[in-house]
């Protein structure tokens, strides 16, 4: 297991629920594209609204049921790590927003067995 303490990078990308990479939802592709490529960790979560670029409301709201509801994928890692981001988002993400900022770590450890 990777030790991931102090000063390290978060990641966040906005996509939309509808977003693909092949056949796969993109949010799953990119899961499990970095966790091929060895990143320490990332989640995704589904939001229940919001907008983007377009300034198309998605909601859950069941007057106006979206198909197409955000989604964030938050990535933490080592900056070094996250300069093979890039050309990952490049070939996968094209359409949405990703941010990056730095956070300090207080605990990375997996469960004892």
């Amino acid at each position: 297991m990777r030790v991931l303490t102090g000063e390290q990078i978060l990641v966040r990308i906005f996509i939309g629920e509808s977003d693909r990479h092949g056949h796969q939802p993109l949010s799953i592709a990119l899961l499990e594209r970095l966790r091929k490529e060895g990143f320490a960790g990332a989640t995704v979560f589904h939001a229940v609204a919001g907008f983007g670029a377009h300034s198309v409301l998605h909601t859950t709201n069941l007057l106006r049921l979206s198909e197409d509801l955000p989604v964030v994928i938050e990535i933490v890692d080592a900056e070094e790590r996250m300069a093979a981001l890039e050309p990952i988002l490049d070939e996968m993400v094209h359409e949405g927003l990703v941010t990056m900022e730095k956070v300090h770590v207080l605990k990375y450890a997996a469960k004892r067995h």
